[in-house]
C-alpha cells in the first residue's frame, strides 16, 4: 500500500494520473477512482486529483470550455448555439468558442486573429504554427520587387494598429472608471449611480467592438462591403467618443 500511495501521489502531482496504469509493465489496468480514494489519504492530493478529473471531463466535452479571462477564472462555460461566445457568469469575461484567442473578437473573424503579414514582403502566415497562410506562396525571401508595396503595407498596418491599441486602452479606462464608481456607490449618502455604471458598461463594449473592427477592416479593405462597415464604424466611434 505505501508503494501505491507514493506512485499515485507522484502521478497526481505531475498531472499524469488520468491515464496512468499499473506500475507493473505487463499490466495495463488503470486504477479506479474508488481505489485511489482508498489509497491516498492527503486531502490536498485528492483535491488535485479531482481537479484533474474535471479538466479531463471539460476537454472531452465539445460543448464545454474554460473561461479564458487572462486575469484568471476557473469557471466552465457552455457552448450554446452558434454564437462567438457568452459572458462568464462569474467574471463577465466573453470568451471565443471557435478559436484559442483569449476573448470574443467580433466583428473580426477567428482567421483574422491568427493571421500575420510580413511588413517587408507581404507574406501571410499563421502566428500559431508559423506556416504560410497560402499553400502556394513562394519566394519567401525575394522581396526586392515589393519594397514600395511593403512600405505602404507597413504604414497601413501601423495606422490600424494604433487605432486598435487606442480603443483597447480606452476600454481599460472604461473598466477602471466603472470600478471607481462602484466603490463610490457603496459610500453612504451617495445618490444612485446605476445609470453611470450602465454607461460605463456600454462604453466598454463599444470600445471592444471598435478595436476588433480595426482588425476586420485591415484584412477586408478591398471588399465591396467595406464602405458600409467603415460608415458604421465611424458612426459608432463618434457616438462612443460623445458618451
Amino acid at each position: 500500500q505505501p508503494c501505491w500511495r507514493e506512485y499515485l501521489t507522484t502521478r497526481i502531482e505531475q498531472n499524469m494520473v488520468v491515464n496512468c496504469t499499473c506500475p507493473i509493465s505487463e499490466c495495463r489496468a488503470q486504477p479506479t477512482t474508488a481505489f485511489i480514494y482508498s489509497i491516498v489519504s492527503s486531502q490536498e492530493i485528492i483535491a488535485k486529483y479531482e481537479k484533474a478529473l474535471l479538466r479531463r471531463y471539460v476537454e472531452c466535452c465539445s460543448n464545454l470550455t474554460w473561461c479564458t479571462n487572462p486575469q484568471g477564472c476557473d469557471q466552465i462555460l457552455l457552448k450554446d448555439g452558434l454564437g462567438y461566445g457568452a459572458a462568464c457568469s462569474k467574471c463577465s469575461w466573453i470568451s471565443c468558442f471557435n478559436c484559442n484567442f483569449p476573448e470574443a473578437h467580433y466583428p473580426a473573424s477567428c482567421s483574422h486573429m491568427s493571421r500575420m503579414t510580413c511588413a517587408k514582403c507581404n507574406h501571410g502566415f499563421c502566428w500559431r504554427c508559423l506556416k504560410p497562410w497560402r499553400p502556394n506562396h513562394k519566394d519567401y525571401y525575394n522581396c526586392s520587387a515589393m519594397v514600395s508595396k511593403a512600405a505602404w503595407q507597413e504604414k497601413r498596418f501601423q495606422d490600424y494598429n494604433e487605432r486598435c491599441t487606442f480603443h483597447h486602452h480606452a476600454r481599460e479606462f472604461a473598466i477602471s472608471l466603472r470600478n471607481s464608481i462602484s466603490s463610490i456607490r457603496e459610500m453612504p449618502k451617495i445618490r444612485n449611480l446605476t445609470f453611470v455604471l450602465d454607461a460605463c458598461k456600454v462604453l466598454e463594449q463599444a470600445r471592444k467592438v471598435l478595436a476588433y473592427s480595426c482588425v476586420y477592416s485591415y484584412y477586408n479593405q478591398d471588399t465591396e462591403s467595406m464602405d458600409i462597415v467603415e460608415q458604421q464604424t465611424e458612426s459608432l466611434e463618434l457616438l462612443t467618443n460623445a458618451l
